[in-house]
């Protein structure tokens, strides 16, 4: 019990002591050693162990930072100082590695004798030897249970005694407090940068390799994007996530061609010589640029992810419960919270948590470099439930369409195209799994044995870094730079199968008249508006008396006969003498456009050619006219016209058929309609 307590004391001081390292030096396998500080020789015991209770690595760096102490120490202000500063800087090598401390009252006797003196050479008693962090006890320093039966001052050096020290960060690899910094679960340490296993030949050869695959990736998923604007109408619900998916990892290339172009700028902090500081691994959200780049790519992975889950249960939706496209879009709304929403989550939240990581391979930043839990918990995990729930409904989708082409019998023109379908559906998903599945084997495989190249990492650069190295090491591995090639290139290629999905006759003839005339199809649609509705203007008519224009257009869909075929009446003024000494029919004469009314022996009216208003009417408008009293029309309404005029006619029927009415000062007008047929008559005679 007792030594169970003094080991949760050892790890609390250990975990509050931090002293500035300024010297170098070898080690010595961290086993009991020799002591070779001077003030502490003529110990009741010989052998000491490193790092000591301060954090020291070996002896020379405790001897520097006992350097204060020597004036106290020879002047003798006291005669247990000695004693309890070898206890912290040299401690005893106990059996089994055993760690023993100095008891209070031997701290609290020697700092209050040398109190004094301490003021008057301008020392203050260190924090990390406050005598409140020592056990309570009467005990000499050592105690004779703690010395090892060659403990007695001899030139041999004592028994080895190995202990696993974990890792200790080593100074060239120190960053600042407060910035959130670990590496091997020492704090406010980094990995070095730009990598911890490759020679600088193969990060240039890696950082090309990743360079020209991005600029493959964008330039295919930019072409689906920009096919996507030239005919947006084109891609509709069930494949229109195909573009948004292009989009994501349309970003996802861009972000590692910047990496490419940025090199080390972002990925990695700069050395610092002065301050004895190797370059080292970003981390955190402190580095702005580093932020950017990592909430970038990380959230436009997920995102395409998730955009292919969408893709799968949209083909699912259309497949199994026959939703039609306008059905499925109606939850478009739906599928953009959750392909964007999600993946927005879990960015803010790997931010929160200060997961970033710089990747100084392909000079982005991401996440799980070398924290595990963040690579098994926020990467692989969303990229499988991905995987796994995206082929389950791919392959109820395609199940429910081999029913179809099974169980109902089509012709077979419509049984090659769903064939077709089918087949291209397979295509499509398979080269979309099969780059991801790949990407998701190599995180797992780089999940399984980091830690063991870590280990193997630290065995080889312990005593460069003189840091303690690894105890009883069974094996050693190092990772292979095609493995982590492979990674990127699946991670791009991923976006890639986008473009076979585009492609197509259809996409070469849209791109060609884009390049060619892409005014082509905007001067089709007018020409056929053209066709539909022809200048109104020229119908009109110059009368005595200002008419009142309205807007009149109709269509009509059927034939028509040879005396009145238009769907819109005009009702021309005419003055009151005029109609009460003529009453007739006016048919229209095509050739004349002088405006002049004629009227027929049979005493019908028509409507006839007018010139234009004094006043200049809108394009598509006809005129409103108002007739005086007693004049006579005769309308014949196309019962199967799509958009008909709206005559207020006769309470009897309001489409009808050929009649001859009367109307009294009433206004006609139509209603807005596809187009304006225009039938014209002549007779031959003169007025």
């Amino acid at each position: 019990m007792t030594m169970d307590l003094l080991w949760v004391l050892w790890s609390l001081v250990t975990a509050s002591m931090a002293i500035h390292m300024e010297a170098g030096g070898s080690h010595s396998m961290f086993t009991c050693e020799p002591i070779t500080l001077r003030m502490c020789h003529d110990l009741p015991y010989n052998s000491t162990f490193m790092p000591n209770l301060l954090n020291h690595y070996d002896q020379q760096t405790a001897a520097l930072a006992m350097e204060p102490f020597h004036p106290m120490v020879n002047l003798e202000c006291s005669p247990d100082l000695r004693t309890f500063l070898c206890a912290l800087y040299t401690p005893v090598c106990t059996e089994y590695g055993r760690m023993t401390l100095p008891c209070r009252r031997l701290c609290q006797r020697a700092r209050a004798e040398c109190h004094q003196l301490m003021e008057i050479f301008g020392l203050s008693w260190p924090e990390e030897m406050e005598c409140e962090r020592f056990p309570e006890c009467e005990d000499p320093y050592p105690r004779p249970a703690d010395l090892l039966p060659s403990s007695s001052v001899t030139a041999e050096p004592p028994a080895p005694v190995q202990r696993d020290y974990g890792f200790w960060c080593p100074r060239e690899l120190k960053v600042d407090p407060g910035l959130g910094y670990t590496f091997l679960g020492a704090r406010d340490c980094s990995a070095p940068c730009p990598s911890m296993h490759f020679r600088r030949d193969e990060l240039l050869f890696a950082r090309y390799f990743v360079g020209v695959v991005s600029i493959v990736c964008l330039s295919a998923t930019l072409f689906t994007f920009l096919t996507f604007l030239i005919d947006m109408a084109r891609f509709r619900y069930p494949e229109r996530p195909i573009v948004f998916y292009a989009v994501c990892y349309m970003m996802v290339a861009l972000v590692y061609f910047l990496g490419f172009l940025l090199e080390d700028r972002v990925a990695c902090n700069p050395a610092s010589p002065g301050r004895f500081r190797a370059a080292t691994v970003t981390q955190g959200s402190h580095n702005k640029a580093c932020t950017l780049l990592f909430m970038t790519l990380y959230f436009f992975t997920m995102a395409g992810g998730a955009w292919w889950v969408v893709l799968t249960l949209t083909w699912f939706l259309a497949a199994v419960p026959k939703w039609g496209s306008e059905a499925i879009e109606k939850k478009a709304l739906i599928f953009h919270a959750a392909a964007w929403g999600l993946p927005g989550i879990l960015t803010v939240t790997l931010l929160a948590l200060n997961k970033v990581e710089g990747d100084g391979l392909s000079g982005v930043c991401f996440l799980g470099m070398h924290d595990r839990p963040a690579l098994r918990w926020f990467l692989l995990a969303p990229l499988c439930f991905d995987v796994v729930l995206g082929v389950a409904l791919l392959l109820a989708g395609i199940a429910a369409l081999n029913r179809v082409r099974m169980e109902i019998p089509l012709e077979k023109e419509n049984q090659d195209k769903l064939v077709k379908f089918m087949i291209r559906i397979g295509v499509f998903s398979a080269l979309y799994l099969v780059p991801l599945l790949t990407v998701i084997g190599c995180y797992m495989y780089e999940h399984s044995y980091r830690p063991l190249w870590e280990t193997s990492w630290v065995q080889e650069k312990c005593r460069h870094y003189h840091i303690p190295c690894p105890y009883k090491v069974k094996q050693t591995s190092h990772p292979d730079l095609a493995l982590f090639l492979i990674k990127y290139l699946m991670t791009l290629v991923v976006g890639i199968p986008s473009v076979f999905w585009v492609g197509s006759k259809k996409t070469c003839f849209e791109w060609a008249s884009f390049f060619h005339g892409h005014r082509r199809k905007d001067m089709v649609k007018e020409s056929q508006q053209a066709l539909q509705e022809p200048d109104l203007s020229q119908l009109l008519l110059r009368e005595p008396g200002p008419p009142v224009a309205r807007k009149s257009r109709g269509t009509s869909t059927q034939g028509t006969s040879t005396h009145a075929s238009s769907t819109h009446l005009a009702m021309l003024d005419e003055p009151a003498s005029a109609s009460t000494s003529r009453a007739g029919s006016v048919r229209s004469k095509a050739s004349s456009h002088r405006g002049s009314q004629r009227r027929s022996r049979d005493g019908r009216c028509t409507a006839t050619s007018f010139r234009p208003t004094e006043e200049r009417l809108p394009y598509g408008s006809l005129p409103r006219l108002i007739d005086q009293p007693r004049l006579c029309s005769t309308t014949r309404l196309d019962s199967q016209s799509r958009h008909g005029s709206t005559q207020r006619l006769d309470s009897q029927s309001r489409h009808g058929s050929t009649r001859d009415l009367c109307i009294t000062a009433q206004a006609v007008q139509s209603t807005p309609g596809n187009g304006i047929h225009r039938v014209v008559e002549e007779d031959g005679a003169t007025a």
